[in-house]
């Protein structure tokens, strides 16, 4: 039912609550859950009233009325004669009898003049905040005293939720009380018209509360207990449902005999391992082994592949692409960036030269002349292994017979692109595909975001890396980080300075950056120092030439925004340092640092901010000064700012939105959710079993109807 016939709303008021908070059904707005609860069962004196406190509230009587027009002008308290749009502020004063208070309003001035009258007793409810010396509060919700209020203000009264809201709302009178009214009034007419969403033995296996119990008591609880329950079940029901639609995916695609069968290893793959420079780790031993499972098993691979930076994925991804060669088929690998594909396809010519497999980069800016042999390459199969980026997609790109398709942070890469890599296998069966991030990703996150996809983790660094020693310094340090930097580019190592980089647009960004640049240039002086500066105006080939220069050592200083935060491979440079590293999220931070620490050298990050910061920026900094362990900085930052895409944008992949449960906060109700959904679809994958018919019905919602493309995500 609309949203416009529930008593109190009307049309005006349904176009803004839809504009405003997505709200156009009875049901929407049922489902819009309050973010926090306000307890009226009890009055604060007016002594004991502190600007700390979220709210008060207070029985008081009027004392007197003051008005006030432009330039804190006084007018008669009386009003007569008053013209009411002449005035600008209305000041209240009132008692309890323990004490004096100012009730301030801006808004709405002649209603409240007419009805707070000296002498009368109001119930005010509102947040306490100080005006020079004294507590006052500003624009409070007042009642009439009332023998119901004041039974209401004591031991029956239930608690009120706060609901979220914006400015528009508030402006056009759709206040936290009348949100009340709105829910109590959508609660009578249609909680009855909800279905059941969840099969009985659900609800009595994992000891949840019915439908109606959850939704009338996540608005309107009947004590703190109710409350609880209310919550679990209605968190339970959204992560159980995000879970069981993912795992279908999984089960029905693990069933179906659609994976190129790879059972050879092959003779590149043994003579790449024999000449490796150094041992695989433990973690990338382990790692190679459930791919090689997977290749061999018939079923289509799709593998995530989480690895914290340096931690070997490129040589994993390799010796993957080395299995595909073997069994006569061909890989290729899609990186983000220009500057990754070039970093990945250097360190994979270098290994594959006792192999003799033959691979081939391409990517926006390869030139005619090179597209042209290498699109001929890959389709008379004399080419083995592509490496690029998103050109990889096009569609003069046809391969031979692609087997194993390797996408690395594919968190870059927009659903639909990937998608496209789906359909060039020619070989009729779609390849083999490993997803790699080195952005280590939460638990909760990784279960919710790649619910569908097997997992693996490289949790061990290669032998040899030195842990990086990270320091934080303010603007007075400044003097001593240039001579430390001079010390280190004395002993022949590079230094990076990274300047944020927020908004690609972001004049203040390149200003910053720009007048860093020329300090930097001036104080390390041509021709005894040379600074390389990258940024995302720059022409490709300026930044290409300017990045070669600092890889090759031609120049001892790299300023650059955070575009290097992937893929830039320098063993020599040992120094990091973040400009306003507070503007950065800890996984970002993160990434930036595992640019240093890549040779055998100690290496260091300075975080260098202002000395104002936020409570959450201090914290970061101090975490990042911490730990080393990605992973542990991942679920901080997860729970610090929220499962955004540890980018610091809003993260939009979540197969479905999620009204009142958080991947930061209920780890343990998403594990108990996922293990419910886990064992009925190993029951039943299909949900065909009459006792999950309510499942099967609910999956077939919208809501739920994501296009699978888990298959190359």
């Amino acid at each position: 039912m609309e949203i416009q016939f529930l008593p109190g709303v009307g049309p005006k008021r349904a176009a803004l609550l839809q504009k405003e908070l997505n709200i156009s059904t009875i049901e929407d707005l049922l489902r819009l859950y309050p973010f926090r609860y306000i307890d009226k069962s009890s009055f604060t004196r007016i002594c004991d009233a502190r600007p700390d406190m979220a709210y008060i509230q207070i029985r008081a009587k009027v004392l007197r009325v003051d008005l006030y027009g432009a330039g804190q002008q006084t007018m008669a308290q009386s009003g007569e004669g008053v013209k009411f749009n002449t005035v600008k502020r209305m000041s209240v004063w009132v008692t309890d009898g323990y004490g004096e208070m100012e009730m301030v309003f801006f808004k709405g001035i002649k209603w409240m003049h007419e009805k707070l009258k000296p002498g009368l007793e109001f119930i005010f409810f509102g947040k306490p905040t100080v005006f020079g010396t004294k507590i006052n509060i500003v624009h409070p919700e007042v009642d009439t005293l009332t023998a119901e209020k004041l039974q209401m203000a004591g031991a029956g009264a239930r608690m009120t939720g706060v609901y979220p809201s914006t400015e528009k709302l508030k402006n056009a009178g759709i206040t936290g009380k009348v949100m009340n009214k709105m829910v109590d009034a959508a609660l009578n007419k249609a909680l009855g018209d909800f279905e059941e969403s969840l099969p009985e033995y659900v609800l009595r296996q994992c000891g949840l509360v019915p439908l109606h119990f959850a939704i009338r008591n996540i608005h309107f609880p009947q004590d703190a207990a109710a409350l609880e329950k209310a919550k679990y079940r209605l968190k339970f029901e959204e992560l159980f449902y995000l879970q069981l639609s993912l795992l279908k995916q999984k089960y029905i695609r693990s069933r179906a005999d659609n994976g190129i069968m790879m059972p050879k290893v092959g003779e590149a793959f043994n003579k790449c391992y024999e000449s490796l420079p150094f041992p695989l780790t433990g973690a990338q031993k382990c790692v190679i082994t459930e791919i090689r499972n997977d290749l061999k098993s018939g079923h289509q691979m799709n593998r995530l592949l989480q690895g914290d930076v340096g931690s070997g994925k490129t040589m994993v991804a390799l010796l993957s692409a080395l299995i595909a060669i073997g069994n006569g088929y061909q890989a290729c690998i899609m990186a983000p960036t220009e500057v990754l594909a070039q970093q990945h396809f250097k360190n994979i010519q270098k290994l594959l030269a006792p192999t003799g497999v033959r691979a081939a980069l391409l990517t926006g800016s390869s030139k005619t002349a090179e597209r042209r042999e290498v699109h001929q390459g890959i389709e008379d199969g004399s080419i083995c292994i592509l490496v690029g980026t998103h050109a990889l997609l096009e569609d003069n790109v046809v391969f031979r017979n692609l087997g194993l398709a390797i996408i690395d942070e594919q968190h870059r890469f927009g659903v639909e692109q990937r998608s496209r890599l789906w359909n060039k296998s020619s070989v009729g069966v779609p390849p083999h595909v490993l997803v790699m991030t080195a952005t280590p990703i939460p638990r909760t996150l990784a279960m919710t975001l790649y619910g569908d996809l097997d997992v693996s983790v490289i949790d061990e660094l290669p032998p040899g890396r030195k842990p990086v020693q990270t320091i934080h310094a303010t603007e007075g340090k400044r003097p001593a980080l240039y001579n430390f930097m001079r010390e280190q580019i004395a002993l022949g190592r590079q230094v990076f300075v990274v300047y944020p980089l927020i908004n690609e647009t972001e004049k203040l960004d390149y200003q910053s950056l720009e007048a860093g640049a020329e300090d930097i240039m001036n104080k390390f002086p041509f021709p005894d120092y040379k600074t390389a500066v990258v940024h995302g105006k720059q022409q490709n080939d300026v930044k290409q030439f300017n990045m070669d220069a600092f890889v090759a050592g031609r120049a001892n200083i790299l300023v650059a925004t955070s575009v290097i935060e992937v893929g830039v491979d320098v063993p020599n440079a040992s120094v990091m340092v973040i400009e306003s590293a507070e503007r950065f999220g800890l996984s970002q931070l993160h990434q930036l640092r595992g640019r240093v620490g890549r040779g055998s050298e100690k290496s260091y990050c300075v975080l260098m901010t202002g000395h104002k910061m936020s409570k959450e920026s201090k914290r970061r900094i101090e975490l990042m000064c911490a730990t080393e362990n990605g992973f542990e900085l991942a679920d901080e930052d997860m729970k610090m700012r929220g499962p955004g895409d540890l980018e610091g944008t809003q993260q939009s992949g979540l197969p479905i939105s999620l009204n009142i449960a958080s991947l930061a906060k209920d780890g343990l109700i998403l594990n108990a959710a996922r293990d419910c959904a886990d064992s009925i679809l190993k029951a039943d994958p299909t949900l065909h079993d009459d006792k999950n018919q309510l499942l099967r019905k609910e999956l077939r919602k919208d809501k739920y109807q994501v296009k699978d493309y888990s298959k190359i995500s």
